[in-house]
């Protein structure tokens, strides 16, 4: 109908009208072998090229909360995935998971369920399955399952995650963050604070160490550029040393970790200023210096209250940096 037109129009449609003229367009019989091949390669081509921006579309609407104006992407990217890969490739499960990550954020638990079964599926009918793919569906059906009430078969996935993870990129790493918050979740929701509070701490500890890793490059590697013009734009210095998802998952974890602490009737104010510290390294390293500047005053005053305040000299050169920092 009309309402679902503009639904896909919105979406994903307007990005890729032109580009499905030629994908849709019959062709005349070609006249050498030679040219059906390269007819062939041009086709699957467009359709690779199509998979690619309607995966990442209904992508970036996830990641900003519009769940419902991310499936119509989600589908074009799974229809262009089978017509490319066949219906059992393993090639389909990051569409499938895609698509029923945004149906279940808008509300639609039942045909997410669908979706998640046939990734299932095939992740079980292939034995050199990636892990990073294993993960992502181990991630996806832990997630259905919290949703539903189902927190024993949720934790369930959850671990296998982390072990997937963990034995892969080992038990620090921030891949392996995301599997415990999701974990910490569930036993707040049971009332299970003293393992809730242990896997909030960890996942907390681990984005400190990586974000300031990551600051400490991205100072050093300034350093060590040589004097140029304010005008020049240099890309090494440019480039983000996360992608947008991460930054957006680090974002979302940080915040809702620092609500919990935040709120909890027992405050434990080196755990809160650890969090707002990886807090204010995040959005200096996402250049959003007013909050950087706002959130790390933040924790510099919580930590002077701290009887041994262990991270005062790192809170402070940060602010120091973002005060340096060009706008």
């Amino acid at each position: 109908n009309v309402d679902h037109q503009q639904a896909d129009w919105v979406s994903i449609h307007e990005q890729i009208c032109q580009l499905l003229i030629p994908v849709c367009t019959f062709l005349p019989f070609p006249l050498s072998e030679k040219e059906r091949k390269h007819n062939v390669e041009q086709l699957v081509k467009r359709k690779k090229y199509i998979i690619d921006l309607a995966y990442h579309r209904a992508q970036e609407f996830i990641l900003d909360g519009k769940h419902k104006e991310a499936i119509p992407a989600a589908l074009h990217a799974l229809r262009f995935s089978t017509e490319v890969y066949g219906s059992n490739s393993v090639q389909l499960v990051p569409a499938y998971l895609l698509l029923a990550e945004a149906l279940a954020g808008a509300g639609h638990p039942l045909q997410a369920s669908k979706y998640l079964s046939q990734a299932e599926w095939i992740v079980l009918r292939t034995p050199d399955c990636s892990v990073a793919v294993q993960c992502k569906l181990q991630r996806s059906l832990g997630l259905l399952c919290a949703a539903g009430g189902n927190f024993d078969q949720a934790l369930y996935h959850l671990a296998n995650e982390v072990y997937l993870v963990s034995s892969t990129l080992g038990l620090n790493s921030v891949e392996a963050a995301g599997g415990y918050f999701h974990m910490a979740n569930i036993f707040l929701r049971q009332n299970k604070m003293d393992i809730a509070n242990s896997l909030y701490a960890k996942v907390t500890s681990i984005w400190h160490a990586f974000l300031l890793k990551s600051v400490q490059a991205q100072e050093q590697a300034l350093q060590s550029q040589p004097e140029m013009s304010p005008f020049t734009e240099d890309k090494e210095l440019s480039e983000d040393p996360m992608t947008k998802a991460q930054q957006a998952e680090a974002i979302r974890v940080l915040r809702t970790v620092l609500a919990v602490r935040e709120e909890a009737p027992k405050q434990q104010p080196g755990e809160t200023a650890r969090v707002l510290h990886a807090l204010a390294m995040l959005y200096y390293l996402a250049k959003d210096l007013p909050k950087a500047a706002e959130t790390a005053m933040k924790a510099l005053n919580l930590v002077k209250q701290l009887p041994q305040p262990e991270s005062l000299e790192a809170i402070s050169h940060l602010l120091e940096l973002i005060e340096t920092k060009p706008s």
